[in-house]
């Protein structure tokens, strides 16, 4: 029975990475997939840029809400038979974000859903650290892309100073890894259209943006 418990928590897990929020609320408001057009991601900067400010905040609740939803299920069915199997349900949602199986396997990066992973294993302290590092990242940037990055990169340190702990130490490096791999691509072409390190890392307002 616990076998069928994990496997039904990390299906589960992966079809709700899935929901492609970004998608649906491209499709739904400007009849268009959210993937062909501005940075061609399906994420919620990019619906705030094409789409709207607020249509953007949604997608960008409904995907960190991806990754709270599967950590929450996963304590409370898996953690107490399997610390891995929680752990790989935290991963696994963020690959459903990234290779949903509703768009062809054909999804985002996975940063919010890695926000809502991370935030949930680590609150409150990893959650405030985080956006503590964002504000003022975006203050001196105005890069939000950047900005909620390097606040990602905060979850591991918190992890080894704050809570002393290995375990999330390597797991959260691991969900920190996943977006930052799949973001390679889109900050080469950043720093090539931007022309210098100091243009592609620090705009001049919010709509400077390539």
């Amino acid at each position: 029975m616990t076998g069928l418990l994990i496997a039904a928590v990390l299906i589960g897990a992966y079809l709700v990475g899935s929901i492609p929020s970004a998608y649906i609320i491209g499709k739904f408001k400007k009849g268009t997939d959210i993937r062909k057009i501005g940075s061609k991601n399906m994420g919620a900067m990019n619906v705030i840029y094409n789409v709207g400010f607020w249509w953007g905040a949604l997608v960008m609740v409904i995907d960190i809400g991806k990754g709270v939803l599967a950590m929450a299920v996963a304590k409370q069915l898996l953690l107490p038979h399997s610390e891995l199997a929680y752990y790989a349900a935290g991963i696994i949602v963020i690959l459903g974000h990234n290779f949903p199986v509703f768009l062809k396997f054909r999804g985002g990066k996975g940063g919010a859903t890695a926000v809502g992973v991370l935030s949930y294993l680590m609150f409150p302290f990893g959650f405030l650290v985080g956006l503590g590092f964002f504000g003022v990242l975006m203050l001196i940037t105005r890069f939000p892309t950047l900005s909620y990055g390097l606040g990602l990169v905060t979850f591991p340190f918190v992890g080894w100073l704050h809570y002393h702990n290995g375990n999330w130490v390597i797991f959260s490096a691991i969900v920190v890894a996943i977006p930052f791999i799949r973001y390679v691509p889109r900050l080469k072409e950043i720093y090539g259209k931007a022309g210098n390190l100091s243009h592609a890392i620090r705009r001049k307002n919010l709509k400077d943006r390539f």
